[in-house]
Order: structure tokens, then sequence, then C-alpha cells
């Protein structure tokens, strides 16, 4: 279900109204720097993680 123009911009007055410019304007460069460190970490983090087999865990582990 797709929420249309009208609605969304009838949501859009409500917030602004409830919360004020200055506190949307920040809440949203917030969670964008939020959602900016959460891709650099994810991409730094493949780089990080050795990838494992599976086959190869599963026979260390038998192993033990």
């Amino acid at each position: 279900m797709m929420i249309s123009w009208p609605k969304l911009i009838i949501l859009l007055v409500i917030a602004v109204l409830v919360l004020g410019t200055d506190r949307l304007r920040s809440l949203g460069s917030d969670l964008g720097a939020a959602i900016k460190g959460f891709k650099k970490e994810m991409n730094e983090g493949d780089k990080k993680t050795p990838l494992i087999d599976n086959k190869d865990a599963n026979n260390n582990n038998e192993h033990d």
C-alpha cells in the first residue's frame, strides 16, 4: 500500500507543527549522519572480516 502525495503532505505539515522546523532539521541531519556511519562501518567490516568456508568451519569443529 502506497501513501498518496496529499496524505504525505498532510503528514509533513503535522510533523512541522508538532516538532518545529529546527527540531526536524536537526533530526534529519542526525539521521543522515547515522546512516552514513552505518554504511561506512558495513563497508569496513566487509574488508576486516575474512570469509570462512562453511565446510572448513564444520571440519575444524568436529576435530576439536
